[in-house]
C-alpha cells in the first residue's frame, strides 16, 4: 500500500486514495442496486464514502496526476446477502485500519484535513456491522459464502496494489 513507505508523502496518499477509489467505487455502486443484507438501512445506515474520498483527491495539497488503476469488476460477483455481508465486511473494516492511519498522518499532512481516513472514530458502526452481520450470517452455508465474499474483497484489494507496486498478482 502506497502509505506502508517509511516516510509517507502527500503523494502516496494521493496514490493510496486512487487506488481505494478504484476498489471502493465499483463496490458501492454495485450496492445500491440490493435492499437486503448489509445494504438493508434498517440493519446499518448507508454511508457513502467515495464522495469523501473525492473530496480529499481534490484539495489544492494534493499533487496532480497520480496512477491509473484499474476499477474492480463487479459483474462475476455473486449477488446473495451473506457473500455482500462478507465484501461488507472488508469495507467497513478498512475503516479501522484508516482510523490508526489517520492519527499517524494528520499533523504530517497538515493542513489536509484527511477526511477519508477521517477525524471521527469509527469504533461505533464498527460494533454496529459486526453486530448486525452476527445477527444475518448464522447458517454455515452463509458464513462459508460471507467467507468467500470477504476473500474475494480482500484479493482484489490486494491486485490493485500489486498492479500499483508492479508486481504480479
Amino acid at each position: 500500500m502506497p502509505l506502508s513507505q517509511p516516510e509517507p508523502t502527500l503523494r502516496d496518499y494521493r496514490d493510496h486514495l486512487l487506488l481505494i477509489r478504484a476498489w471502493l467505487a465499483p463496490l458501492e455502486t454495485w450496492f445500491t442496486q440490493f435492499d437486503d443484507g448489509p445494504q438493508d438501512p434498517s440493519r446499518l445506515p448507508t454511508v457513502h464514502r467515495v464522495p469523501t474520498l473525492d473530496a480529499d483527491l481534490a484539495h489544492p495539497a494534493i499533487p496532480p496526476g497520480g496512477p491509473r488503476v484499474e476499477p474492480v469488476d463487479t459483474a462475476s460477483l455473486r449477488t446473495d446477502a451473506a457473500y455482500r455481508w462478507g465484501i461488507a465486511y472488508v469495507i467497513e473494516g478498512s475503516q479501522l485500519g484508516g482510523a490508526v492511519l489517520y492519527r499517524q498522518l494528520a499533523e504530517r499532512f497538515a493542513p489536509h484535513p484527511l477526511q477519508y481516513l477521517g477525524p471521527q472514530p469509527p469504533g461505533p458502526r464498527w460494533k454496529q456491522f459486526l453486530d448486525a452481520l452476527r445477527a444475518s450470517v448464522r447458517a454455515p452455508a452463509d458464513i462459508d459464502a460471507a467467507c468467500e465474499g470477504a476473500c474475494r474483497a480482500f484479493d482484489d484489494l490486494l491486485a490493485r496494489t500489486a498492479a500499483l507496486d508492479g508486481i504480479a498478482p
